[in-house]
């Protein structure tokens, strides 16, 4: 079966701990404070290797974890920073949280190496925390926990033309007709179990890539057959043919199947079956003469639809010329980019659980100063990237919406005082 989804566990590396440590040298009996710092987790990064072409590699692993940090040391050594982790994947892969289905990153276009889960940073040592009315501090930083997520990896293809049709019209024949690409091929149903990609070449003009769609039958909106498992490859297409069997060599009726083919589409995604289409006749060296006319037919049901359609011969070459150079033509008006899945799920804001606990307290070592921790505050900062502008306007929006300043209020602050959390620290004002 192609391997075209896999549903994976990642984690990020945890950062050390920074370490508690003091000077200890021949005629110096109270030397400072000298724990070093602990190094920072490894990152999870997705990146995309061309070569590949399925998601075979994550059918059978499914565990996916950074190198933790190290503890700091004493003498001020900082410890080494984990390894980052990188994962391979195709090009067209869409990274989606597991649970809600969200996209966290597309893996096309541009975006050929994206960090997913940041690694947690390394915990201060406790010569960062002397102060003048604390020179002996006894207290490190520990380093930030690890991220973890549960992601969904679907490769949809990435090909302009969407070749889509019922079982045993010909997609695969046509497919092997105009490009370099080899499909099986036999007479019974559902042979093609997988999205065949190709390359047409046109003289004269732009080539493009095409797709063979496998699966659609009625129902395939609905999961039935194998529906939903291709369904996704068409999301990328600008254009879809339709195949038919003009001929109805099966006793199918052409134009019922594009109807039907369109609900399906339809059902899927509005937009999708919004897209321009053309009709590809196929097997018009089957028709009888002396029969109807099967083409005239599709032409004057469609062609006042805006759907133009070309009476061809896969097996032959017949017709093909004109069509493929039509489906150019079109392409040439639409938008050059890619089709690309904007970000909905971002893990800094969606990984903080709203139950974990936190204290707001009074320092009772340093003056006019506050003390905020806890699990809750721990992994909010584990999880936001305070240097970029949108990680510190989340961070004020956790504090106000988490009820903290009202805490810290309650608790006797003034401007100017200051506020610590674990190695952040700041001057509180409204």
């Amino acid at each position: 079966m192609f391997a075209d989804r896999a549903k994976i566990y990642i984690r990020s590396g945890k950062g050390g701990d920074g370490h508690v440590s003091f000077r200890r040298e021949l005629f110096v009996p109270n030397g400072g404070p000298d724990g070093g710092d602990g190094g920072k987790g490894g990152d999870i990064i997705f990146e995309v290797d061309e070569g590949l072409n399925t998601l075979y590699d994550y059918r059978h692993k499914r565990k996916f974890c950074a190198q933790d940090g190290e503890q700091g040391g004493k003498t001020r050594c900082h410890g080494k920073n984990g390894k980052d982790l990188t994962l391979k994947v195709p090009p067209g892969t869409v990274i989606k949280e597991a649970e809600s289905g969200k996209v966290i990153a597309d893996m096309s276009g541009g975006n050929t190496r994206q960090v997913i889960l940041t690694g947690g940073k390394g915990g201060l040592g406790n010569m960062h925390f002397a102060t003048s009315t604390m020179q002996v501090p006894k207290y490190a930083q520990p380093g930030q926990s690890a991220k973890e997520l549960w992601v969904q990896l679907e490769l949809k293809v990435i090909a302009d033309v969407g070749l889509v049709g019922f079982p045993n019209v010909g997609k695969s024949t046509l497919l092997s007709r105009v490009t370099n690409a080899r499909p099986k091929i036999a007479n019974y149903h559902f042979t093609t179990l997988n999205p065949n990609l190709g390359v047409v070449d046109l003289e004269g003009g732009k080539g493009f890539v095409i797709a063979d769609i496998p699966g659609l039958i009625e129902g395939a909106s609905e999961g039935v057959g194998l529906g939903h498992e291709f369904l996704r490859h068409i999301e990328r297409t600008k254009i879809m043919i339709h195949l038919v069997d003009a001929a109805s060599t099966e006793g199918r009726d052409p134009i019922d199947d594009v109807y039907k083919i369109n609900a399906e589409l339809r059902a899927y995604n509005e937009e999708i079956a919004g897209r321009p289409q053309v009709i590809a006749a196929n097997k018009i060296d089957a028709i009888y003469p002396d029969a109807e006319d099967p083409v005239q037919k599709l032409k004057g049901e469609f062609e006042p639809q805006g759907i133009r359609v070309f009476p061809i011969s896969a097996v032959s070459g017949q017709g093909l010329k004109e069509l493929l150079y039509y489906v150019r033509e079109v392409l040439d008006t639409l938008p050059s980019e890619d089709v690309v899945f904007e970000q909905e799920y971002f893990p800094e804001e969606s990984l903080i659980e709203e139950n974990l606990p936190y204290t707001v307290e009074k320092s009772t070592e340093e003056e006019n100063t506050y003390i905020v921790e806890g699990p809750k505050i721990e992994k909010m900062l584990g999880y936001t990237n305070l240097d970029s502008e949108k990680g510190f306007a989340f961070f004020q929006k956790f504090l106000k919406d988490t009820g903290i300043l009202d805490d810290l209020e309650a608790a006797g602050i003034q401007e100017g005082d200051t506020v610590r959390m674990y190695g952040l620290q700041f001057d509180y004002y409204k």
